[in-house]
């Protein structure tokens, strides 16, 4: 089978000169925005841990987001062709970031907590073995170092 590869780009700008530039910790704006062709841009900052604005999404923000949203991709596609008629999906996702005393760190663990319902309830365990296909399959849980769980809730459709 041959390897398609998909490229992507983005141009990420800093936005937070405030006329001194670096000059100290203190001194500048953690602001900036990416550039996606064809999409909105958006709009980002540093956690305010990190003296960021709580108002702008930050780096931890995105990546819990894009390993949840890649697992729902996955997951929704999946119900599809395996006839599972999915009717709700939501994800709890949360992360712990450990700082080492050099000041970087690492995500140690991230959890998906999805909850699905499904229209049949013949489908159940299924629905559940997909969610482990789903993990084995993200683009985004298969770049990162393995510290990704998923504990799924699958509920059947009140009719």
């Amino acid at each position: 089978m041959a390897m398609k590869t998909h490229t992507y780009s983005a141009k990420l700008i800093w936005d937070g000169n405030s006329g001194k530039g670096t000059a100290s910790y203190a001194a500048y704006n953690r602001s900036y925005h990416a550039v996606i062709p064809g999409k909105a841009d958006l709009h980002g900052s540093a956690d305010p841990v990190f003296r960021g604005d709580k108002a702008k999404h930050n780096p931890e923000d995105l990546l819990l987001t894009a390993i949840s949203a890649c697992h729902m991709l996955f997951y929704l596609f999946l119900c599809a062709r395996k006839q599972v008629c999915v009717v709700e999906y939501q994800d709890d996702v949360q992360g712990s970031l450990r700082i080492q005393d050099s000041g970087g760190g690492h995500f140690e663990r991230v959890s998906l907590h999805p909850v699905v319902v499904i229209q049949d309830k013949n489908n159940l365990d299924l629905a559940y073995q997909l969610h482990n296909k789903a993990h084995e399959l993200c683009f985004i849980a298969n770049s990162c170092n393995g510290f990704i769980e998923v504990s799924p809730d699958i509920r059947i459709q009140k009719v």
